[in-house]
């Protein structure tokens, strides 16, 4: 078992605990564990027992559950609290913004025990009946309930994606030489949220008997079979004849609103009976785009160009260290980024404001800023840039004074605190910090968490248009819960020439690797190199930097 589905275990027990109003000493307990054991590196199944007892904050007790859950995988005291609460209820908990105090007022004094039940009380106004409960909370309630309902049964790309490549690599194995084996479907799209993991095999006839060493639970389908991955993700297998391979490819990886432009476009045009997908493109007199680019109908009136690929990223900007609520120091990030090929890192600690990620006072910016001339002057030519992500403050404005703020060469305004404003005031909060003069990039712009906490409300063409006025470039967060800013607006920040930072907003050495799906998000909007601000070589992005 893995570090972080053991943290997760404590972080549960903790909820339940607290839901059960145990003592609240043991739940708090459990919650420092867990913030301890997710950012811990070193795996625990291979620490003696003496070592784990030893971490802050585990102790004989925390460190005999992990050995359950290492040697079981299962916890017993966690079992215990399971058995005494309900699924419905243990449901709710995963509920962003409901946590145990109201789950138990619901469960305890109407008698709600699942997600159902509770939306049916919030639409007959029952909530309103509770302490702590007002109309506002109620109705923010709601919609967080419809949220996590449409998001229920569907995962992230980036969880899914080493299972798929196994997928492909264990079919092509079991299946005669003949037979080809590829991604399909909304994965091949990278879509950043998924519901199946969609496989197409072209082959001359296939059986459950070959299914048996990569699939359970085998279903026949239309046009294919259904079956589980090991690892429990749904998958759908689309079966065809080698001979229409790149037909029936190219209609399985189209989203339907494409697929329906296209079919508008060609009207009667046969593209049946096509080995290679590359000659549905040749008969409609198109140039190939790649599947990625397949989800927006508008794609196919898009110039066609050279789409961002990962070698294109020289630099690694927004990173964050043990200076604020990273895992490891700024020379180990600096280290890191050096050996993985990339010739600078922009380090963006949080600001001081963010008090819940340790962020860095002014005597400690200065601290930090001596410490990268240190660096810098060891590792040359990589070469790290002073940055920081400055909290947008409830008006706007950012959280150092002017003399600070302009002795970093590159400032990230975020969005970490009063997410519930309506569109107006958030749009004009935005735009307020990107007219600040030391602004250079947007962070995340929404702060949504995919399938977690969706994106507040902006105006989307006012922001970019903001930008566009005050030079001032947009992250597209490559983190997978994030993806953010949405690849369906880098056409619209292209058009205003806007330019796209690809950011991993690293938290860790190896978060420096999210550029890997932040490149597959740009690539669906129709990025390019020359429009990518990491995309940049050292001297280039230094040039960038001085301008006003």
């Amino acid at each position: 078992m893995d570090n972080k589905p053991i943290a997760k275990a404590f972080q549960f027990l903790g909820e339940l605990m607290e839901l059960h109003e145990e003592n609240p000493f043991k739940v708090r307990s459990y919650q420092n564990a867990y913030m301890t054991l997710r950012k811990w590196e070193q795996p625990l199944g291979e620490m003696p027992f003496e070592e784990i007892e030893a971490i802050k904050g585990v102790g004989k007790a925390i460190a005999g559950k992990i050995k359950e859950l290492l040697d079981s995988g299962q916890m017993q005291t966690l079992e215990k609290y399971k058995a005494q609460t309900p699924e419905g209820v243990q449901e709710m908990l995963q509920i962003k913004g409901f946590g145990p105090k109201k789950v138990r007022t619901v469960w305890k004094d109407l008698g709600v025990e699942t997600v159902g039940e509770l939306l049916y009380a919030i639409n007959e106004n029952r909530l309103l009946e509770l302490k702590g409960f007002g109309k506002k909370t109620q109705e923010e309630l709601r919609q967080q309930l419809e949220y996590y309902r449409l998001s229920k049964d569907k995962f992230l790309y980036a969880s899914a994606e080493s299972e798929a490549l196994a997928l492909v690599e264990s079919l092509q194995a079991a299946l005669p030489d003949s037979a080809v084996v590829e991604w399909t479907g909304a994965i091949r799209r990278r879509e950043p949220v998924l519901e199946s993991i969609e496989l197409l095999v072209g082959t001359a006839g296939l059986s459950p008997s070959e299914l048996g060493a990569s699939l359970t639970e085998i279903q026949p389908a239309a046009g294919g079979w259904r079956g589980v991955s090991p690892s429990g993700f749904p998958v759908m297998l689309h079966v065809c004849h080698p001979e229409e391979f790149g037909s029936k490819q190219f209609r399985h990886s189209a989203s339907p609103s494409f697929l329906d432009a296209f079919i508008s476009r060609f009207p009667g045009q046969d593209f049946r009976g096509l080995a290679e997908e590359t000659a549905v493109f040749e008969r409609a007199g198109l140039t190939y785009l790649a599947p990625e680019l397949r989800s927006a109908p508008d794609a196919l009136n898009w110039v066609a160009h050279e789409l961002l690929s990962e070698e294109d990223i020289r630099g690694v900007v927004h990173a964050h260290s043990t200076y604020s609520d990273g895992i490891h120091t700024l020379q180990e990030m600096a280290k890191y980024a050096r050996s993985a090929g990339f010739a600078y890192l922009l380090i963006t600690d949080h600001s001081k404001s963010a008090f819940y990620a340790n962020g860095l006072s002014i005597e400690r910016v200065l601290a930090q800023m001596a410490e990268i001339d240190a660096l810098n002057a060891a590792m040359a030519p990589f070469r790290i840039f002073k940055g920081i992500e400055s909290d947008i403050l409830a008006d706007g404005s950012l959280d150092y004074p002017e003399e600070i703020l302009a002795q970093f060469e590159v400032v990230i305004a975020s969005v970490h605190s009063n997410l519930k404003m309506d569109e107006a005031k958030a749009t004009a909060r935005i735009i307020r910090a990107i007219e600040n003069p030391h602004t250079r990039i947007l962070g995340h712009p929404t702060g949504r968490l995919l399938l977690s906490r969706p994106g507040y409300p902006l105006d989307h063409h006012a922001v970019i248009d903001a930008c566009a006025a005050q030079g001032v470039a947009i992250e597209l967060n490559a983190n997978p819960y994030r993806l953010d800013l949405d690849w369906s607006w880098i056409p619209y920040a292209m058009e205003k020439q806007v330019l796209i930072s690809i950011n991993p907003d690293a938290h860790s050495r190896e978060g420096i690797r999210d550029i890997h799906f932040g490149v597959m998000a740009a690539r669906k909007g129709g990025l390019t190199k020359t429009l990518c601000l990491n995309a940049m070589e050292p001297e280039q992005f230094a040039a960038w930097m001085k301008r006003p």
